[in-house]
């Protein structure tokens, strides 16, 4: 990236007055953003990572957690356009903050009270996985606010933080965890919110319905990724890590975040699912193949590839919600419905293999091939690069060049919006100032826009004046544009 969109995403973080990091490659990630992770450190301590002694967390409350959450999502989806956006609705925070303040609770007081334990099991996976399903559309929906590249950082840090954030909850004793585990519910909402407010209006969630077509490729690319990781997964979890701390997650994490710092806007996107697909079949078959599984090198494989893949759909649904101003709540609902359920299967799968001997000895590579298979298919024909790039838009996933220059201009382009709306710049106006922004003549602003010469130098002063600047060179260093010795006014 140039220098230009590199100040442009560091002064977005600087003026919407939000607490940030900065990083390597001088790139900085507000501090709301990072809530994210919060929620996926509650997710892992509460309900699905290693067992922390606590007696409702059996498999039937993981399965009761999992298939509420689909619900809730299927039913925001469905409803999307009448209770949509979130962002703004108050309700909706305290109705997922407050339900999954009691799962905590429950979750943990069944270690000290004696209550009837199904009904707390079945209480605690009821308010839990409707909480969770309501909290990852919140932050679908912000994180659909965003251009490709700070998605992709923002994401990549999320994950990093929230597994720092378990590392440091397990030095907790019971009772402290306890009250630490509760706190996360409202921390993660309190930055959602912070992260919304710290965004321009312009910016925010639209409030019109636009019609989509449901990327149904890429979704059950997805699935698929799901399904394979579900049949892994409880072997998985019977050591130290859960998905969200586990090895290959932070690896996965780490590569995208210092790959996007170091190479901001030249980082190739398409390494993500070029990297994924090696590496889930090496974890459901070479390394099946040679005894070992489901082990520390499949587990590694897998939770590194399924990581890659949520980044890259988290990018491509982002993407289509930040384009095209399509419902992050209708649009996430359905991902999310769809990779939970492929998930399940693919857990229920690998547990009746297990404990029936199905296929006998063979059992786990029949079960491993026909998921390769499913993985193959999904990465070579479900995500074509044709639908990538004409159908959802998602151009910075080709890679190379033509992944750079997108990703600029789309910087360029938030640059611009920020800059005309802080100097309420008329729409027209908006236009003029990106096309000089591009280094565009006033010959070529007047061809672009199919507008008289007189009119174009008109809009131009206008724009010069109400920026309260003289020459394209001041222009340039208000938006971050690297100057072209164009110092002369208009």
């Amino acid at each position: 990236m140039t220098e230009a969109t590199e100040q442009s995403v560091n002064t977005t973080s600087e003026q919407s007055g939000s607490h940030h990091h900065r990083f390597l490659g001088g790139v900085s990630v507000p501090l709301a953003f990072l809530g994210l992770g919060v929620y996926r450190a509650w997710i892992e301590i509460a309900f699905v990572g290693p067992s922390l002694g606590i007696p409702l967390l059996t498999a039937s409350a993981r399965d009761l957690f999992d298939w509420v959450m689909v619900f809730t999502a299927t039913g925001c989806f469905l409803l999307a356009r009448k209770i949509g956006p979130f962002y703004n609705k108050r309700s909706i925070y305290l109705l997922s903050g407050i339900t999954l303040t009691i799962s905590t609770i429950i979750l943990f007081s069944s270690s000290w009270v004696t209550f009837p334990l199904p009904f707390m099991a079945q209480a605690a996976a009821l308010c839990g996985g409707f909480g969770i399903g309501i909290m990852i559309l919140i932050w679908s929906e912000l994180y659909a606010c965003l251009n490709p590249l700070r998605v992709a950082l923002y994401y990549s840090a999320s994950i990093i933080a929230g597994a720092l954030l378990i590392y440091i909850y397990r030095g907790f004793m019971p009772p402290w965890l306890f009250v630490m585990t509760s706190i996360l519910p409202a921390a993660s909402l309190l930055m959602a919110k912070q992260g919304f407010a710290s965004l321009p209006p312009t910016e925010l969630p639209a409030t019109a319905w636009t019609r989509f077509s449901v990327p149904w490729k890429a979704v059950l690319f997805m699935g698929v990724y799901a399904f394979g990781y579900g049949l892994m997964e409880s072997g998985m979890y019977q050591g130290v890590f859960g998905p969200h701390s586990a090895p290959g997650t932070i690896f996965v994490g780490l590569l995208v975040f210092l790959g996007v710092a170091f190479r901001q806007g030249r980082f190739d996107f398409s390494l993500i699912y070029r990297v994924a697909l090696p590496l889930i079949v090496i974890a459901l078959f070479l390394v099946p193949t040679f005894g070992n599984v489901p082990g520390p090198v499949a587990s590694f494989c897998m939770s590194s590839a399924y990581t890659a893949q949520s980044i890259l759909i988290m990018l491509i649904m982002a993407n289509i919600c930040y384009r095209y101003g399509v419902s992050a709540i209708w649009l996430f609902g359905i991902e999310r419905s769809v990779r939970q359920i492929t998930m399940w299967l693919g857990r229920a799968v690998g547990d009746v293999v297990e404990t029936t001997s199905l296929f006998g000895d063979t059992g786990h590579l029949i079960v491993s091939f026909l998921a390769i298979v499913a993985v193959i298919f999904a990465t070579t024909i479900l995500l074509s690069e044709r639908d990538l790039s004409s159908r959802w838009g998602a151009n910075f996933l080709a890679g190379g060049t033509d992944s750079a220059a997108m990703i600029r201009k789309q910087e360029l382009a938030d640059r611009c919006r920020e800059i005309a709306h802080r100097y309420k710049l008329s729409p027209r106006e908006e236009e003029v100032l990106l096309l000089l922004a591009q280094h565009k003549t006033v010959g070529i602003i007047e061809r672009e826009l199919f507008i008289a010469n007189g009119t174009a130098k008109a809009h131009v002063r206008h724009v010069y004046q109400k920026l309260d600047i003289h020459t394209r060179s001041e222009l340039f260093n208000m938006i971050g544009v690297e100057s072209r010795d164009e110092d002369a006014p208009v």
